[in-house]
């Protein structure tokens, strides 16, 4: 007796939808198009939105990324990206690789919290 197929992807680890959901609510809460939230080595998270002011522009990302180095964190674990769009730019994923090194897993997530890629920062 064959199994029924399974999606070979493992859902999000209980830490994983954390900062998932810390990301959707800054997005939500705040109504613009990204929210962020990055884990460091010490499970420290630190969550972010869009910066858009007209002498400032940061995407979520970048902001939490910056929010974790100012904050002391030496490295991260895990991102997550709570955004419309399918891909993430090239300088988001170098801001994640710079903190947390190549391997760095982002987790990029549409608004309704589903996940829809898992990027290394590579």
């Amino acid at each position: 007796m064959s199994e029924a197929p399974t999606d070979a992807r493992p859902g999000p680890n209980p830490e994983d939808r954390k900062i998932i959901t810390l990301a959707r609510s800054a997005r939500a809460r705040t109504g613009v198009p990204e929210g962020a939230a990055v884990r460091d080595e010490t499970g420290r998270t630190y969550v972010a939105a869009t910066v858009a002011l007209d002498s400032l522009r940061l995407s979520a990302l970048r902001t939490a990324v910056a929010m974790a180095v100012a904050s002391g964190a030496a490295s991260l674990e895990a991102a997550a990206v709570v955004t419309a769009a399918d891909a993430l730019p090239d300088d988001d994923l170098a801001a994640v690789r710079d903190l947390g090194g190549a391997g760095t897993p982002v987790l990029l997530a549409g608004p309704d919290g589903a996940v829809r890629a898992t990027i290394p920062a590579s």
